[in-house]
């Protein structure tokens, strides 16, 4: 690990104070890493990759003996260093070949790991289209009914999205929407063990695509989608997942990040505001009906008056029931 370092001028104690911790977070730099051995379709994903996120990334050219699963001190020493939270390692052997394996840190060290392998691969520049510009955020699109049900696939729904989450933003422009990344996942889930996390027996589809806005001849433009890759076939691998405790703590929001809750005043799923409104007992006596006769109201006394006139009635035709 890297030791205590103590500033000894302005620009160091700059660079230190803009890596503590922060109520609202920096972008997240992700570093490539090459493992000892390495094939050129992993030399290509870890280039494709790290060019989509061309203004937070730190491509590793050189090869690191690297073994995130059995030892993770280098990895904690190389994302310690460059001020890395996100990470992607490739490696290839002939047990798992044309391997990656993505991964996030927090507070120095290792949060969680998923490993894939790449069974097809279409890279950026074997495929002649439009590329979309430097910085830009993609829009995602998850077809597939495990990335709700598998714990596996959540994870790695929930890393794609951290990879690419870029900064935050309070307005977004249409223009600014350039690419779209897909990941679809096939298969059904398999329980290898109780204590061990499912697992999956299909495969994930990436794939990004350029968003072409057309004419259409009215106000919203026509929308359409051109390939722009890279394009991946992964198979799942193996996995390490973070303690709740940890992971808790990890996702913790601050204080004063959270909206401050308004008095009968909710947010659905959709994300539109619900009011309540509470009104008080009503006195239907009081309740405006419409002016029929029939309808006419009465007061104390004819309703005293109309009871008498009904019970002589009653008393009239019980005398003359009689007679």
């Amino acid at each position: 690990m890297l030791k205590t370092i103590k500033p000894k001028n302005a620009r160091t104690k700059r660079i230190l104070k803009k890596r503590e911790p922060k109520v609202e977070e920096n972008v997240k730099t992700a570093i490539f890493v090459r493992g000892s051995t390495t094939s050129q379709v992993v030399n290509d994903a870890l280039s494709d990759l790290c060019r989509l996120r061309r203004t937070n990334s730190i491509n590793f050219t050189k090869k690191n003996n690297v073994h995130p699963f059995d030892d993770d001190t280098s990895l904690n020493f190389y994302c310690s260093k460059n001020d890395a939270s996100l990470f992607v390692i490739g490696s290839h052997s002939k047990k798992r070949p044309h391997n990656l394996v993505f991964g996030r840190m927090f507070d120095g060290q290792l949060l969680d790991m998923i490993e894939v392998g790449i069974e097809k691969a279409i890279t950026m520049n074997e495929i002649k289209s439009q590329k979309c510009s430097v910085g830009m955020k993609p829009l995602f699109i998850f077809n597939g009914d495990l990335f709700e049900t598998s714990q596996v696939h959540k994870t790695f729904k929930n890393m794609m999205l951290d990879f690419f989450r870029g900064q935050n933003l309070e307005s977004i422009n249409i223009s600014g929407l350039e690419y779209v990344i897909s990941i679809t996942a096939t298969g059904s889930i398999v329980d290898s063990d109780s204590t061990a996390p499912s697992t999956s027996d299909g495969k994930i589809f990436f794939r990004v695509y350029t968003i072409q806005m057309t004419k259409s001849g009215q106000k919203a433009p026509r929308v359409e989608l051109e390939e722009m890759g890279p394009s991946y076939d992964f198979k799942l691998r193996r996995t390490k997942f973070a303690n709740e405790e940890v992971y808790k703590i990890a996702t913790k929001v601050p204080k004063t990040l959270k909206p401050k809750k308004v008095k009968n005043i909710d947010v659905n799923e959709i994300g539109d505001k619900v009011g309540h409104i509470h009104v008080g007992r009503q006195d239907l006596g009081k309740l405006q009906t419409r002016k029929m006769k029939g309808l006419k109201r009465m007061t104390e006394d004819d309703q005293t008056e109309d009871w008498s006139q009904r019970i002589e009635g009653v008393f009239l035709d019980i005398q003359h029931v009689e007679e």
